[in-house]
């Protein structure tokens, strides 16, 4: 029988062998904890975008930049990249091995623990809780200070024996990045088709059990 530590170790096995890609993939229904002194605030990833470093014209390391700022893209898989767009703070996964600066921004999480306080911290309910990057990193708390550490082991960590299985995985261009060649248009983004907390869905495409094949807790 599979331990909770087993499937942590699984989830470290992805970041350290498979591309970003399709760590981005696998990412859609993982689940996504940050342990709060409010409490344990938590949700489903259902909508993140790649960015695919040296080669990406949309990526911050375009180039193999490098700055202050960029540091932690540089460090091992799993190392949290946070940075500020707009005033709003935005969530990144680094995906390859140190010195390779590829990573996944988190775009969209299904609330599921501690939805009360999430809803306390946005000043928002439904969907505009976590529909966009800077709206979940707001309703989950998370602060500068978790920049550089890991999501295997901080306080905002995954939660591999929660993951769901969407029904269908849609990939499609990211959000936002105009002006940037092949990239602006490159399908690197990924969803769970028909779940309401992705980024700019339409009323009638959102699916009753929000785009997963187990059906939805109440």
């Amino acid at each position: 029988m599979m331990t909770i530590g087993d499937e942590m170790e699984d989830v470290k096995q992805i970041f350290n062998t498979q591309s970003t890609v399709e760590i981005a993939h696998y990412l859609v229904g993982m689940y996504l904890e940050h342990e709060t002194s409010e409490g344990i605030l938590g949700g489903y990833i259902v909508d993140c975008e790649a960015y695919l470093g040296p080669d990406d014209q949309a990526a911050h390391s375009y180039g193999m930049r490098n700055t202050p700022r960029l540091q932690a893209m540089y460090q091992q898989p799993g190392t949290i990249y946070l940075y500020t767009m707009h005033t709003h703070l935005i969530l990144n996964m680094v995906t390859q091995p140190e010195g390779m600066p590829q990573g996944v921004m988190i775009r969209g999480i299904e609330p599921a623990t501690g939805i009360e306080q999430m809803e306390e911290n946005r000043g928002r309910s439904g969907k505009e809780l976590s529909n966009g990057p800077g709206k979940l990193v707001a309703a989950l708390g998370i602060t500068k200070e978790l920049y550089g550490q890991s999501i295997f082991a901080s306080p905002l960590h995954l939660v591999p024996e929660k993951k769901r299985t969407p029904k269908k995985i849609e990939t499609l261009p990211r959000i936002g990045i105009p002006n940037k060649g092949k990239w602006t248009d490159m399908p690197l983004r990924f969803v769970a088709s028909g779940n309401p907390y992705i980024t700019n869905i339409r009323k009638r495409d959102i699916d009753p059990d929000f785009g997963w094949l187990e059906k939805r807790k109440k």
